[in-house]
């Protein structure tokens, strides 16, 4: 249904005449009058209050499909760092409502679960402002480092807080469930080689190398890092060396040797492994993980200028090939390059 047909709609299931909705608007009747006849189209400024006169959210004044819905509100989340308080309800209420639609329910927990995460970051970037400024005027109280170490994702020294025990009861039971799923063995994998776990993560990858669709380069690098799990970083780098032997042109192989030489503090050799994965990467729009990983370096070494001219490329990379003109990666990016340069 056409706007104006919508507005006409409503305005009659509300019992207003022209003249009221338009003295609730603030505006002249005739206004009323060209959008319900398709002559003009109502300010986007006025539609919030519109809403809220019939008593709707601003999406039902367009008929939007559930589909159609679901798309502006991934969408919204992607260019909006924080949502209004009034919008992150009506998307609540409304991705709830499709929970129960057999065809939408997925998708929909999905974006609830994005939704709160949304909201969550949100709320995470306002702790650790506040929480650092509470840090630097009383540095040796505990409460406000707890909030930033929480909301930043500081470590933390006591094993009890900082082991990976429930992530792995989790993927555990997933991969019961689910035997065939890489990712859900990858990330059962990737929480027992953090806890130094290795017999176990040995076993795991065991079962992992034989599913399909599981890369062969992975073996090896799940290997590397179950061996630093034992403290055997000579075993580990040998298994690497391998492993870029044998898939050279690969660019997830060198993009992984790239991320085990950074975990090593090997920081020269990272930033030539992440610069050949991006030289190498053949495909358009490339991603910026490689390029995140060099200015992540120069910025532990001190080189502040250059991961600022690292973001530059990000920059770059962002707007010509993803065509970003003002999402929050590309915002971040600017801002990011922004404090760089202010530390050089």
């Amino acid at each position: 249904m056409e706007l104006g047909k919508k507005i006409k709609q409503l305005r009659f299931k509300s019992a207003l005449t022209q003249e009221q909705l338009a003295q609730k608007l603030g505006i002249g009747p005739q206004s009323i009058s060209k959008w319900e006849n398709a002559v003009a189209m109502p300010d986007i400024s006025t539609l919030p209050l519109l809403a809220e006169i019939f008593g709707v959210t601003i999406d039902d004044l367009f008929d939007l499909t559930a589909s159609q819905r679901l798309n502006r509100i991934e969408n919204r989340m992607e260019v909006e760092e924080e949502l209004p308080r009034d919008v992150f309800y009506e998307y609540e209420e409304f991705l709830k409502t499709q929970l129960s639609d057999e065809q939408q329910k997925e998708r929909a927990t999905a974006l609830i679960a994005n939704l709160y995460w949304h909201r969550m970051n949100t709320y995470a970037q306002k702790v650790r402002r506040y929480a650092k400024d509470a840090v630097r005027m009383s540095p040796n109280e505990k409460g406000c480092q707890w909030l930033l170490q929480m909301a930043e994702g500081h470590t933390t020294w006591d094993w009890n807080v900082a082991n990976h025990t429930a992530a792995i009861e989790f993927y555990s039971e997933l991969v019961k469930a689910n035997p065939d799923s890489v990712l859900s063995y990858e990330c059962l994998l990737d929480n027992l080689i953090a806890d130094h776990r290795a017999d176990e993560a040995e076993k795991v990858l065991n079962r992992l190398c034989a599913l399909k669709g599981f890369k062969p380069f992975l073996a090896f690098v799940y290997r590397a890092h179950i061996a630093l799990a034992r403290f055997d970083a000579a075993s580990a780098d040998r298994i690497i060396e391998d492993m870029v032997e044998t898939y050279a042109h690969d660019t997830g192989c060198l993009f992984e040797a790239a991320q085990y030489y950074a975990k090593k503090c090997d920081y020269e050799i990272a930033i030539s492994y992440y610069e050949r994965d991006f030289e190498c990467d053949s495909r358009r729009p490339r991603f910026m993980d490689a390029l995140q990983g060099i200015a992540e370096i120069y910025q532990i070494m001190g080189n502040y200028r250059m991961a600022a001219q690292t973001y530059d490329r990000i920059i770059d990379l962002l707007e010509n090939e993803w065509g970003l003109t003002e999402e929050i990666e590309l915002k971040q990016a600017q801002n990011e390059k922004a404090r760089l340069l202010a530390k050089t």
